[in-house]
């Protein structure tokens, strides 16, 4: 990648992370927890994606499926976080992160996931959480995915001093899966919130938290816990 190609990418990344900022505060008026599937010509198209899939990969037919069951729910939220919408789709065309720019899971994974399941929560407080998943064929192309999902985190630990950047990695553990969380900091050094990078058997997904919806120390340990517990189950 050239010195320009960098500076357009990391460009991208913090107008991304100025945006979510801006749309979780205009969605912040919302009353009610809803969700919205995603559209029915692009359930069609995925649901004829999974069977492709199926038959490229025989062992897929038997995987577990993936769904928004598997994704984090408003009860995982710690006290202080009170979501107050969520917004759900099957496409894997949500961006993964504020670090990624607009790539997204189904770019990542070259359209070869049996499923893809993401989610957008909002809260009663400036910032919003993202979530998105895939259930890889195999074993191996789900570690492959992990180990991409965590340079591209990663890549954001290294930034000029004054920009938003993601911290150390920290490592955890529950039955059935394993996921590596980082801080996130604005350009004044102050914590606003996180990112995940979760893997259970074939599935692999990326969560993130922007802003600080409260002021519990562990709060992104917390939800990358739950998260990581849902995409486990």
């Amino acid at each position: 990648m050239t010195e320009n190609q960098t500076v357009q990418r990391k460009s991208v990344r913090r107008n991304r992370v100025a945006a979510a900022a801006c749309f979780a505060a205009a969605l912040i008026t919302a009353s009610v927890v809803g969700t919205q599937s995603a559209t029915a010509d692009g359930a069609a198209h995925d649901a004829a994606h999974r069977t492709a899939v199926a038959a490229a990969h025989p062992a897929a037919v038997t995987a577990p499926g993936l769904g928004s069951a598997d994704l984090v729910q408003s009860e995982d939220f710690q006290k202080g976080m009170n979501p107050v919408g969520a917004t759900v789709a099957l496409t894997g065309r949500q961006a993964l992160s504020a670090c990624s720019g607009e790539e997204t899971m189904r770019d990542l994974t070259k359209d070869k996931a049996t499923a893809y399941a993401s989610v957008d929560w909002t809260f009663d407080t400036p910032g919003m959480l993202i979530e998105s998943a895939a259930s890889a064929p195999t074993g191996t192309e789900a570690a492959t995915w992990e180990k991409q999902l965590v340079a591209l985190v990663e890549d954001c630990q290294d930034e000029p001093a004054g920009h938003w950047h993601y911290g150390a990695a920290h490592a955890l553990t529950v039955t059935g899966g394993t996921a590596r969380w980082y801080p996130a900091y604005n350009g004044d050094g102050a914590a606003t919130g996180g990112v995940a990078v979760l893997r259970s058997g074939t599935r692999v997904a990326i969560v993130e938290l922007t802003g600080q919806p409260t002021d519990a120390p562990n709060y992104v340990e917390g939800i990358a816990t739950a998260a990581l517990k849902r995409l486990s189950s």
